[in-house]
């Protein structure tokens, strides 16, 4: 994967060419100051104020006390940005999907009150962008996995897009990989549940995928390796959803990416290979609830982050000496 197939994914890039076959959206450039307040690691305030008291302990001859502070943080302004989001997010129908250049906030949809991407407004985006690694990595590492890192990074002009709200099923939804121009493999979307009517229907759907794909995708994207998602709706029409890279930073979902690049998948058979959860045995919990767990827990379970094992132990050590010293001058002040 070359950093030229991650930029020609980006959402503005493929857009124009499919928008016949894809859902209603509009882009609109992001600000600097914009993309500042989302990298900021400080207290999450979207909109409003928040008041944060802090308690603070000193320990002296006589005893102990305890000191308060409180800290307001105002939620940052973006008038003129908040206007055109307002503005877009009305010409949509007032509910919108909101993305960056290649990714949606998935794994932040938790911290939403009706755990959904639907967004009303400008703060809604926000809290679902602040809380998503997968927006961070859009901002930071957009290349993280290319092959060609000795070569400089392409500049990146963010955007913010909003797609109209569409009550996508997820049973509807198949990701294809294709290579040199050929689709390989299909595979369900949301490999974790059981859906009968894809067992059912598993000979139409691979051919309308593989039609909708020759008809309309085939030799009219700029790569001719790269991944594309895909939503077959009641009507049986096919809709394009999304494009990413041909690599690692793409999930390969039921397929392996040994199986994708090594030309094993087209070997198999005459069409594209299609995978599918066959029965309620096989179902898995949801990939993204991982990201429900806070990143300092993860990190200590792991023991990816050494710097924060050694400060948790020395966190421990400093309690336990603590508690050992409360002890001790309970001992001395018992009657005798």
């Amino acid at each position: 994967m070359k950093k030229e197939q991650v930029v020609n994914c980006q959402f503005s890039v493929w857009y124009p060419i499919f928008k016949k076959h894809t859902i209603k959206s509009l882009i609109l450039p992001l600000p600097q100051n914009v993309i500042d307040y989302l990298l900021d690691d400080g207290t999450l305030v979207v909109s409003g104020r928040y008041q944060n008291t802090n308690t603070h302990e000193r320990t002296h001859r006589h005893g102990r006390s305890y000191d308060e502070t409180t800290t307001t943080v105002t939620a940052p302004e973006f008038p003129e940005f908040t206007s055109k989001v307002l503005e877009a997010i009305n010409n949509l129908g007032g509910r919108v999907f909101p993305k960056l250049n290649w990714s949606a906030p998935r794994d932040a949809n938790w911290i939403a009150l009706n755990s959904s991407l639907q967004c009303r407004s400008l703060s809604d985006i926000f809290l679902l962008f602040k809380s998503s690694d997968f927006i961070t990595h859009d901002l930071t590492q957009p290349f993280l996995q290319c092959s060609d890192q000795d070569s400089p990074d392409p500049v990146i002009n963010y955007e913010l897009v909003l797609r109209k709200w569409s009550e996508l099923i997820p049973g509807g939804e198949f990701r294809c990989f294709v290579k040199e121009n050929k689709l390989i493999a299909i595979s369900q979307r949301d490999y974790t549940q059981y859906y009968q009517h894809i067992l059912k229907q598993e000979e139409q759907i691979s051919q309308a995928i593989q039609d909708f794909f020759s008809q309309h995708i085939q030799y009219n994207f700029l790569d001719e390796d790269f991944v594309f998602d895909v939503y077959r709706d009641s009507q049986g029409r096919v809709w394009l959803i999304d494009l990413n890279p041909f690599g690692e930073v793409t999930d390969s979902l039921l397929f392996t990416w040994g199986e994708l690049t090594s030309g094993e998948v087209a070997e198999q058979q005459e069409g594209p290979a299609f995978r599918y959860t066959t029965s309620e045995v096989t179902v898995q919990p949801s990939p993204c609830l991982s990201y429900r767990i806070p990143r300092d827990f993860v990190d200590l379970s792991t023991g990816e982050d050494a710097y924060k094992l050694i400060d948790f132990l020395k966190l421990k050590k400093s309690q336990q000496e603590e508690s050992e010293e409360e002890e001790e001058e309970e001992q001395e002040n018992a009657p005798q």
